[in-house]
């Protein structure tokens, strides 16, 4: 595909795992409230919400009930025009067999998993290939995470020796998740890309108020993005943005000018798919 061609997909990420409402006000929490950013986010250009839910005290949650709820309150605004996402992050709470529960019971249509934590070094790799089998008959999108080499080493491992059943799959690069500050800059992409053979499409996610130029570094290389409040609130110029729709659409103007099309939310969708 010529790069002119390609979609260039842009997912929200508004809440994140760990910051709440005492951190950032206008950070939305409750499934009513992510439901009206979704649209928001929509509206400015994103095709993809990747979504958190918290419990009553606004701390991290697997919740499949309640992932059920913020699911429906979010389709029932954005209509059938977005992929969603759920995760499956940690955040040092959750174990590898619980994260694997979660989406066993939830079905959702995609899901973001992080390979250090489903496949540490003492992973059960016959009931981590069982899962994966599982997620492909499902018709679950996985999207691996990877924060550094040797995640990238890791996943390679895990197409290699079959535990992950295909050939290629889609992933997220995080940059400056564990630099100080948690500040990144876009040449950290660098090492990243051509990394892998068994990378179908790549996003990346980048923490600090460089995220948008990382984020144009990334449409210029081809690859794709996911923005929001759990990375960074600041627009590029320094003043606090007043909801995610603000930072989507930097993004989207900056990819537009850069010769990169937006994807819709079918394409979305195949973008997101492995080659199982």
């Amino acid at each position: 595909m010529v790069y002119g061609d390609k979609p260039f997909l842009i997912a929200s990420a508004p809440n994140g795992a760990r910051k709440t409402q005492a951190d950032l006000p206008n950070i939305p929490i409750t499934p009513a409230e992510v439901a009206r950013t979704a649209l928001e986010c929509k509206a400015a250009g994103a095709s993809m919400m990747h979504l958190h839910v918290r419990d009553d005290e606004q701390k991290h949650s697997l919740d499949v009930g309640r992932y059920r709820e913020m699911l429906t309150e979010v389709r029932s605004l954005v209509g059938d025009d977005m992929l969603l996402q759920v995760t499956t992050e940690a955040v040092g709470v959750y174990t590898a067999q619980q994260q694997m529960e979660m989406i066993r019971n939830l079905l959702p249509e995609a899901v973001s998993i992080a390979v250090r934590e489903i496949a540490p070094v003492d992973a059960d790799l016959n009931a981590l290939k069982s899962f994966f089998e599982f997620m492909r008959e499902a018709k679950i999108a996985p999207q691996l995470i990877l924060y550094a080499a040797e995640d990238v080493a890791r996943f390679n491992q895990l197409v290699e020796i079959g535990v992950l059943p295909g050939d290629k799959f889609p992933v997220l690069f995080v940059l400056g998740r564990y630099t100080a500050g948690q500040v990144s800059q876009p040449i950290e992409l660098l090492p990243f890309v051509g990394a892998s053979p068994y990378v179908s499409e790549w996003m990346l996610c980048a923490f600090g108020p460089y995220e948008n130029a990382c984020v144009l570094t990334g449409a210029g290389l081809g690859g794709h993005a996911r923005i929001g409040f759990e990375n960074n609130h600041l627009r590029v110029d320094g003043s606090p943005a007043s909801n995610n729709a603000d930072l989507i659409a930097q993004a989207h103007d900056g990819s537009i000018l850069m010769g990169r099309k937006i994807a819709k939310g079918e394409q979305a969708r195949q973008i997101m798919q492995p080659m199982w």
